[in-house]
């Protein structure tokens, strides 16, 4: 609570030393938290990066699992075989990478709007890739549409200018498969991985054919993080263009986004009920932003250019064969 008030106060109305105490002490609870959780997010998507590369190493696919396959988290390589967890440092530099640089790239232009935000927080989490994410919490006003649009789109600007260059160094060092393994996750592409495939495996078998090196799979993440960022709704940051371009159509796309996310579930992915009920629970508000003036047509053609990042790697279907109502069998009958 001390960082809100000390900045509200006046320059000069505390006593020097006092004043710059507090901004010292805060200034160290600024950075402490954030790099805490840069580390711990390290860690965690190290292990997962280690797993990934040592199932790419044996022919395995990435996600296998079984009594006699390594854990998904294999968190006991850190006392009995610590030197396997080198091969998961690539993995975790490419997803972090992706991550930071999409959230550096609203970071910096909330700076350059003087607008205050906090340092990047990364989400550490045993999950496929290890983190939940990443985010920025802003603290202060934006004080125009198009402040909100440029801070908005250069995120997904950012972090799509590295996942691009991560997506092709992962394909170039991938490999069809071995035989006919049955995966047992099965994943979808968006069309740039569809596209990047075909530029550097010309006539050979398709995606769903190939081991995926681990740096092509922290692509894969970070093309479905742009498409995430940039659905046109609420709080997402495709929620923010739509409120700078049209401020008029925001909550209607908003609730269109809801409702779609919904059939999408249904139809092809049982993850977006989840993000459907986020959206609705948290994210339909508009942002607090004068609605005037415009954004101006510069600010318009960019948009149309958010658009097709959103068309290169949105994925209907990240995971395939796992829609609600399938899910919602596998949980009644789990021995099927």
């Amino acid at each position: 609570m001390s960082e809100p008030i000390l900045d509200s106060l006046p320059e000069g109305s505390l006593p020097e030393s006092v004043e710059v105490s507090l901004r010292e002490k805060t200034g160290r609870i600024r950075y402490a938290i954030p790099l805490i959780l840069l580390l711990l997010t390290f860690c965690t998507t190290v292990l997962v990066g280690s797993r990934l590369q040592y199932n790419f190493n044996h022919n395995l696919e990435a996600f296998a699992s079984g009594d006699d396959m390594v854990p998904m988290f294999p968190v006991e390589w850190i006392w009995e075989s610590p030197e396997l967890l080198l091969l998961g440092v690539p993995f975790s530099l490419a997803i972090m990478g992706i991550l930071l640089s999409h959230e550096l790239g609203h970071y910096f232009y909330c700076r350059h709007y003087g607008v205050r935000a906090t340092l990047p927080f990364f989400i550490p989490a045993p999950t496929l890739i290890g983190t939940l994410g990443a985010f920025i919490r802003i603290g202060s006003f934006i004080e125009s549409r198009a402040a909100l649009f440029d801070i908005g789109i250069a995120g997904p600007i950012a972090g799509f200018v590295v996942a691009v260059p991560t997506m092709l160094a992962g394909l170039a060092m991938s490999r069809p498969l071995v035989g006919s393994p049955d995966p047992e996750l099965q994943f979808g592409f968006p069309l740039i991985f569809q596209l990047g495939h075909a530029l550097l495996h010309h006539g050979g078998p398709g995606l769903a054919h190939y081991y995926l090196h681990p740096i092509a799979i922290a692509g894969w993440a970070g093309m479905l993080a742009t498409s995430l960022n940039l659905l046109p709704g609420g709080q997402l940051d495709g929620g923010h263009l739509v409120f700078a371009v049209a401020p008029n159509v925001h909550r209607f796309l908003s609730w269109a986004m809801v409702a779609s996310l919904v059939v999408m579930a249904w139809f092809f992915w049982a993850g977006w009920m989840i993000w459907a009920i986020l959206l609705a629970l948290s994210g339909l508000q508009q942002p607090g932003v004068p609605a005037w003036p415009s954004v101006g047509r510069k600010r318009r053609l960019l948009a149309l250019m958010a658009v097709a990042m959103l068309v290169l790697t949105f994925m209907p279907a990240p995971v395939q064969n796992e829609t609600f109502p399938q899910v919602v069998h596998k949980i009644k009958h789990p021995n099927e």
